[in-house]
């Protein structure tokens, strides 16, 4: 049986996703790939939103966009040592 994610590996999911679309990607697409209920998304979403990890910008047609905040990629810079740090260690 697969184990569940908990919250951080949800977190760091959604701010990847977002550095690997080239930190630009529609809130209905994120929702999608991030693989979790729309309540629980839009919990971590406006999470995200206010602690200044992510944030939403407009195109020149108005669309929307999230993208990654300078906090969010230091956020994944971080994790990842940590991640790696746990696996070095068999942890």
């Amino acid at each position: 049986m697969a184990k569940k994610r908990d919250r951080l590996e949800i977190i760091y999911t959604i701010l990847s996703i977002i550095k690997e679309r080239d930190n630009s990607i529609k809130k209905t697409p994120l929702l999608r790939y991030t693989n979790i209920s729309s309540q629980s998304f839009g919990e971590y979403y406006n999470e995200l939103v206010d602690k200044d990890l992510i944030r939403e910008v407009s195109d020149r047609k108005g669309k929307v966009y999230v993208t990654l905040t300078d906090k969010g990629f230091n956020f994944l810079s971080k994790y990842s040592l940590i991640r790696n740090f746990i696996d070095e260690f068999e942890l």
